[in-house]
């Protein structure tokens, strides 16, 4: 396994390429060049990066059923509903308080809360 022990190491653009090309041939994995070079994983991504080698990157393929898909977009769906019910009920809060605001005001309270207080009303 690859071990820092405190050396600073350089690597030649013709070894790094050997390395990439052992890669590419597919007889070797990451680690196990890693282990045989005494190279970090992350200093061949690194390299592969530098190199633009997408092809030697590891690719993540997502397996999903229909249901799985069908529940998703359901799911989505459901959330962007809620979103829009969360919108609705702020403004309706918003306007409730406007209002409020309006009246305490035309029957001469100092503010909504003394308003609220002689109404019996709990503040919000």
């Amino acid at each position: 396994m690859y071990k820092n022990d405190g050396i600073t190491r350089r690597y030649s653009e013709g070894f790094k390429l050997k390395v990439l090309a052992e890669l590419s041939s597919g007889k070797y994995n990451k680690s196990e060049l890693g282990r045989f070079y005494g190279i970090n994983r992350t200093t061949l991504n690194k390299w592969i990066e530098q190199y633009d080698r997408k092809d030697l990157m590891n690719t993540r393929i997502l397996v999903e059923t229909n249901d799985e898909i069908g529940r998703i977009k359901a799911l989505q769906k459901e959330v962007e509903q809620l979103k829009s019910l969360l919108l609705k009920k702020d403004l309706d809060k918003l306007v409730v308080d406007s209002y409020l605001e309006v009246a305490a005001k035309n029957m001469g309270y100092k503010n909504v809360d003394e308003l609220k207080k002689n109404l019996n009303i709990k503040p919000s």
